[in-house]
């Protein structure tokens, strides 16, 4: 995949060198023909290329937050699967105003 963008991007810079030290051509040429013809596109087809390699790191990164947070106890309140405590007695009176 690589190569077929370094080479592209070879034949786009000779195409910029050929567009800069022709007679009736420009530096603005050179640079317009090297983004336009290589730059740009080779930017768009390298990225869709790479999209499976990202998603592929993408899962690889969730599956293992999967695995260290199965394997961390947990925090979550009544998460160890006992029933929770029966409430207790008032031990303290609620807090009336006077008649």
């Amino acid at each position: 995949m690589y190569l077929v963008l370094i080479a592209w991007l070879y034949v786009t810079l000779l195409m910029a060198v050929a567009e800069a030290t022709s007679p009736a051509g420009s530096l603005l040429g050179a640079l317009v023909t090297f983004s336009l013809y290589g730059l740009l596109p080779m930017g768009i087809v390298g990225y869709i290329l790479g999209t499976p390699a990202r998603k592929r790191k993408i899962h690889a990164r969730a599956m293992a937050e999967r695995a260290a947070a199965a394997e961390a106890p947990s925090a979550e309140p009544d998460a160890g699967g006992h029933a929770p405590a029966a409430a207790e007695g008032e031990a303290v009176a609620p807090v009336r105003k006077e008649p």
